[in-house]
């Protein structure tokens, strides 16, 4: 039997409570969803690759059919082909984000026709949260329990007293 795989590609620096509400999302559609922690070379990471992979797969440890991998030099829609995902998962605020997704998605449709985008709005609670928003309340002291993973949460701690110090 073949599987319906979808491919949730980001960057997840950090991995947010809207990230984690498209994987349940797409888990209505999808026999399986692969979360890949891909490069976006417009931005300064704060956690590492293997740091976010971590983040992810504790934070997803009780959903089945959800695996975290790495792919932090590939094209997005050549490993939707090495995986055999049917299409990209991609998650929307707001028109802003409409505009640029659909970019990207018309940008992998010339890159492989096959490949497929399949967006999911937001729920309501997350259309505000933004990773660098997150970042930048984090950093400050600001309370984000309500916004990502407590394992999310916890690890932004970290990062920002080191920074703090």
């Amino acid at each position: 039997m073949t599987q319906n795989i979808g491919l949730f590609p980001g960057s997840f620096d950090p991995f947010t409570n809207g990230h984690l509400a498209t994987v349940k999302k797409a888990l209505t559609i999808f026999d399986e969803v692969y979360i890949a922690v891909v490069t976006n070379t417009g931005k300064n990471a704060l956690f590492t690759t293997d740091e976010k992979v971590a983040l992810i797969q504790t934070a997803i440890q009780d959903i089945d059919h959800v695996k975290v991998i790495a792919a932090p030099k590939m094209l997005t829609v050549n490993l939707a082909k090495q995986l055999h995902a049917k299409a990209l998962i991609r998650g929307l605020r707001n028109a802003n984000d409409f505009e640029y997704e659909a970019g990207i998605a018309q940008m992998n449709k010339v890159q492989d026709s096959d490949v497929e985008t399949i967006f999911f709005v937001a729920d309501q609670k997350y259309t505000f949260i933004s990773s660098s928003m997150i970042k930048e309340v984090a950093k400050f002291g600001g309370d984000v329990s309500a916004l990502v993973p407590a394992n999310v949460e916890q690890a932004l701690l970290v990062k920002y007293q080191k920074v703090l110090d």
